[in-house]
This record gives structure tokens, C-alpha cells and sequence, in this order.
């Protein structure tokens, strides 16, 4: 790699500062609503949402920085990755304090997280689940496939999983979902689209990082707690050849699961 000059350094940190500018300034006034929030307050689930878009707006500030990085000195900004990674699990946890992190859950017992949002509209919903998916495969992007945090991805793309169904109310879903003359038809197929792919993916990433990296249990566990809120979701449609095919899956990766257990127990 070439050396980078001075001047050339100077241009950099002068082209990105206006960036630095708008993350700080967001970053106060994410402070400022936090010391004025308590839980409990009445509306606190909708300043919870609109701080998670704050953070979605700062990671592509930081991804921004990297690019502008790579542009003009031709290398990557590590600091600005590993800082976009971070705000990007603020974003998802401010997701999880307003509906909850639990991957197989009853619908019944996400009715009073989705009674303290019922005014945010589905569409709203998800636009928030589309732009955090798209910041989360940039960066993932930017990083590359060799990034030290290849595995780190698998948990925060599992919580994004997590968050974007339970974001949704499921059973008032399943009704649109099947009556073209919905307001919230389109949408509404779209979101239930990207959460079934979400959970699979997530379900298979976690069975990858069990078989190829940690070997720890409670991936392969996760794995299959996918696996079950994806089969939660066929039989709410409907579709029970499918529901059935992926209760199959689950099976085969349990036994294979106490098998491993049993095996390394005996070692």
C-alpha cells in the first residue's frame, strides 16, 4: 500500500468533517431525549422508535466516512466501520425495549408491547425494518467476508431478525395479508416477505456458526428457536407443507445438536 501524504490526509479529515458534525449533533440530541425519557412515560415507545432511526442516519454517516476513505486514500476506516457496527446495535436494542428480543414468542404475549404503538402505521413499521436491514448489509458489505467480525454479523442479524417480527402485529397481518382490497395489502406482504427470508437466514447463520466456528450449543439452540418462530409464521398463513418441512428441519438439527452434546460429553 502507497503512502499516504500528508496533504492528502489533511483533504481527508477536512472532506469528512462536516460528517463528524452531524453524528455529534445527533448523538447530543439523542442524549438530551434519553435524560427526559422514562419508562413507563406515556409515548416513550415512539420516541424509543424515532431514536432508533437517529442511529440508522448516523451508522450511513460513519459507512459514509469509510467510503470517502477508500475514495481518497484507497483504505479502509476501520474506526468508522467499528463505530457504525456499534450504533447499529443501539438501534436494534431501542427496537427491543419497545417490542421485546424474544425469536419464538407467542403472538398473544406481544399484544400489550403493539397496543402502546398501535398508532404507528404498518407502512412506518416497515420502512424503520427496510432502512436498518439496509444499513446492516452495507456495513456488512464494507467489512468484507474476511472481517474479524464475520461472526459477530450472525448475532446482529439474528436480532434484526428478531425485532423486525415482532415489530409487526402478526395476527392483523395474516387478515391484510390475504385481502387484496387492503390499504395494507401491499405492504403488508412485502414486510411478511422479508420476515420469513430474516428468520431463515438467521436460523442457518446461527447453524454455520455452530458447525464452522464455535461449536457452543447455544447457537445451535438459536438456530432452531429461528426455525420455530418461521414455522409460527406457515401456520398463521396457512401453509402447512411448509410449516411441516421446517418442524422437519428443526428435528434433524436437535438430534444433531444432543448427538454433538452426548459426543463431547463422552470425550
Amino acid at each position: 500500500m502507497a503512502k499516504i501524504s500528508e496533504e492528502t490526509r489533511l483533504h481527508f479529515n477536512e472532506v469528512i468533517q462536516p460528517y463528524k458534525d452531524k453524528i455529534n449533533s445527533v448523538l447530543e440530541k439523542e442524549k438530551t431525549m434519553k435524560n427526559a425519557m422514562h419508562d413507563g412515560d406515556i409515548g416513550v415507545e415512539y420516541k424509543k422508535l424515532s431514536l432508533c432511526e437517529d442511529m440508522i442516519y448516523v451508522s450511513t454517516l460513519y459507512i459514509a466516512q469509510n467510503s470517502l476513505s477508500v475514495k481518497l486514500m484507497d483504505v479502509k476506516n476501520n474506526d468508522a466501520l467499528n463505530d457504525a457496527r456499534k450504533i447499529l446495535y443501539k438501534a436494534i436494542i431501542y427496537l427491543e425495549e419497545v417490542v421485546t428480543n424474544n425469536i419464538d414468542i407467542p403472538y398473544s404475549d406481544l399484544l400489550p408491547y403493539h397496543e402502546k404503538i398501535q398508532n404507528l402505521a404498518i407502512q412506518k413499521r416497515y420502512i424503520v425494518i427496510r432502512k436498518l436491514g439496509l444499513a446492516i448489509n452495507m456495513l456488512k458489505e464494507d467489512f468484507g467476508d474476511n472481517s474479524k467480525w464475520k461472526w459477530s454479523f450472525v448475532e446482529l442479524e439474528g436480532r434484526f431478525a428478531a425485532v423486525a417480527k415482532n415489530l409487526i402485529d402478526m395476527k392483523a397481518a395474516a387478515k391484510d395479508y390475504f385481502e387484496p382490497r387492503s390499504e395494507n395489502y401491499e405492504t403488508t406482504v412485502l414486510y411478511i416477505r422479508l420476515i420469513i427470508t430474516l428468520l431463515n437466514q438467521a436460523a442457518i447463520s446461527y447453524r454455520d456458526k455452530y458447525e464452522l466456528s464455535t461449536r457452543r450449543i447455544d447457537d445451535m439452540r438459536d438456530g432452531i428457536k429461528y426455525l420455530l418462530a418461521l414455522r409460527k409464521i406457515y401456520i398463521l398463513l396457512g401453509n402447512s407443507e411448509q410449516a411441516e418441512e421446517v418442524k422437519k428441519k428443526a428435528v434433524v438439527w436437535k438430534d444433531k445438536m444432543d448427538a454433538d452434546h452426548k459426543k463431547g460429553l463422552s470425550n
